[in-house]
């Protein structure tokens, strides 16, 4: 494909692309809203109505405490916590897929996830508390990416810059992979390795609201990074020789997109633990309706990943009688969705 070629396919606006933005934002509006009815306590929409209308008019008039308590401690934490979560993993997943010019690439590709794990992993077994779960998973997962970096830059320009960070970040990855199975075999087996278990599969039934103080600018801050290099992510899938020829720095705008993705990656994953398919799935999704322009592509991805994960986290409250984690539904759902992309796009990759 010559250069005039991908230009045109980078830069080319599909039909009403900002109106999926609009539709999806309203979207994500009522799955908020709504997903404040759904749990294991029983609130009625009128209930919520009612509620909200009190709350808003005079807050003093609010008499139901149970259900103030149920909103505000409980619900409305979880609801927002889902949303960043969803959001960060999916714009995390669509700018890596960016900077590696590689459709199959997710926001754990350096080991952010994996490093994660362990972290929380050895926390547990410390008996930390936690928020300190949280941090040690939050570091330990910056740490895994920066051994995938200092590889790559161990190795020189030798080789691909992009093939080399890949590579790493496998290495890394089934590095990790086998230092939590190693804390597994050694944690006590009735009462930490169920923890660590259930921590890999991802929950965000026990969200700390000190924790969430404490990642939500983070991820914000994360986002904004991305969103104000789009262009510059626009010009890298075009590849590193005609991105240089076009006066971007390839070099520093990986670094500023490794870094960004992977601060949002890690303090999601801290929060709620692993959580798979969002970061390669919504990035797919989001650019069958508005092309591959990160001017629409990121928030677009923003919006459907909070929505996405939203609803599979309302699924996993009210599915069964005990809460099922969210990795596994995430999962269940994201591997036969997957395929059915790969089949009904496979005819544009012959």
């Amino acid at each position: 494909m010559d250069s005039d070629k991908k230009k045109t396919i980078i830069t080319s606006q599909k039909p009403n692309s900002f109106f999926h933005i609009y539709i999806w934002a309203v979207i994500l509006a009522v799955l908020a809203v709504l997903s404040l009815c759904v749990g294991r306590f029983p609130v009625s929409f009128q209930q919520l109505c009612d509620w909200i209308y009190s709350a808003v008019t005079d807050w003093s008039s609010v008499k139901d405490e149970q259900l103030s308590y149920v909103f505000i401690n409980l619900r409305l934490p979880r609801i927002i916590t889902a949303i960043i979560t969803g959001a960060a993993l999916a714009a995390a997943g669509a700018a890596y897929q960016g900077i590696f010019c590689n459709p199959m690439v997710s926001p754990d590709i350096l080991g952010a996830s994996t490093g994660a794990g362990f972290g929380a992993a050895v926390a547990i077994i410390l008996g930390l508390s936690a928020l300190g779960i949280q941090f040690s998973a939050f570091v330990f997962g910056l740490i895994a990416v920066g051994i995938s970096i200092f590889i790559t830059a161990s190795v020189g320009r030798t080789f691909n810059v992009t093939l080399v960070l890949v590579l790493s970040g496998m290495i890394v990855s089934s590095m990790f992979g086998s230092f939590v199975s190693i804390t597994k075999y050694v944690a006590d087996p009735y009462r930490q390795l169920p923890e660590i278990t259930f921590w890999l599969m991802g929950s965000l039934a026990s969200i700390d609201t000190n924790a969430m103080h404490f990642v939500i600018p983070i991820v914000l801050f994360g986002l904004l990074i991305l969103y104000a290099i789009r262009w510059r992510i626009n010009i890298m899938t075009f590849g590193d020789e005609e991105a240089k020829a076009l006066g971007v720095n390839t070099t520093l705008v990986r670094l500023v997109v490794i870094a960004a993705a992977t601060l949002i990656t890690s303090s999601v994953v801290s929060l709620c633990g692993q959580i798979a398919w969002i970061g390669l799935i919504i990035p797919h999704l989001s650019r069958m309706l508005v092309g591959p322009d990160y001017n629409k592509l990121l928030p677009l991805s923003v919006l459907m990943g909070g929505a996405y994960l939203l609803a599979v986290d309302d699924i996993a409250r009210v599915a069964m009688q005990t809460e099922i984690p969210l990795g596994i539904l995430t999962s269940l759902i994201g591997a036969p969705f997957f395929i059915f992309l790969l089949l009904k796009t496979g005819k544009r990759f012959r």
